[in-house]
């Protein structure tokens, strides 16, 4: 039901500066208490779906994300940013595929996306992408066994940028 809701609230608005809009998506999608599931998020239509085990190098074994309906951390950012933006504009895919339909930003406000691992001009190759709510922490949905949650973004150690839509 609270999903229905936040689809009706962010296709009502106008789209203009969607940054605070998605910051209190992210924090209504945390109080859910949506699981992290490794691949979750990537049907057809962006928001929680049981996962995949191809390419899963968690923690956890044997993998639960088949039988897991939750999000990944990508998942996460297209379902938020699809709500948002009333469509869903970074569209099926990996970080890399996601962080390719961003502009990066030296100075970054709640609302756009931090991701981790290397972007180069020649090379992208990300790993983990959070919503940044401000403050240094992020939206984040970590790693197998885990809830969507807010981190520090100094948890991980390579950070590569802000992006916004």
């Amino acid at each position: 039901m609270a999903v229905l809701v936040l689809l009706a609230a962010a296709a009502s608005a106008p789209i203009t500066y969607l940054q605070p809009r998605i910051v209190r998506i992210s924090y209504e999608i945390e109080r859910l208490g949506v699981v992290y599931s490794w691949g979750g998020g990537h049907a057809e239509d962006p928001g929680p779906s049981k996962g995949t085990c191809a390419g899963y190098r968690g923690r956890i074994t044997p993998c639960p994300a088949a039988g897991t309906r939750g999000l990944d951390c990508s998942g996460l950012t297209r379902w938020v940013y699809a709500l948002a933006h009333g469509r869903d504009v970074l569209g099926p895919g990996n970080t890399d595929d996601h962080v390719r339909r961003l502009r990066r930003v030296d100075r970054a406000l709640p609302g756009d996306l931090v991701f981790f691992g290397k972007i180069t001009k020649e090379a992208i190759k990300t790993h983990h992408v959070g919503i940044y709510l401000g403050g240094g922490r992020m939206m984040n949905a970590p790693e197998t066994g885990a809830q969507v949650r807010i981190d520090d973004i100094r948890r991980k150690t390579d950070f590569a940028g802000f992006y916004r839509y």
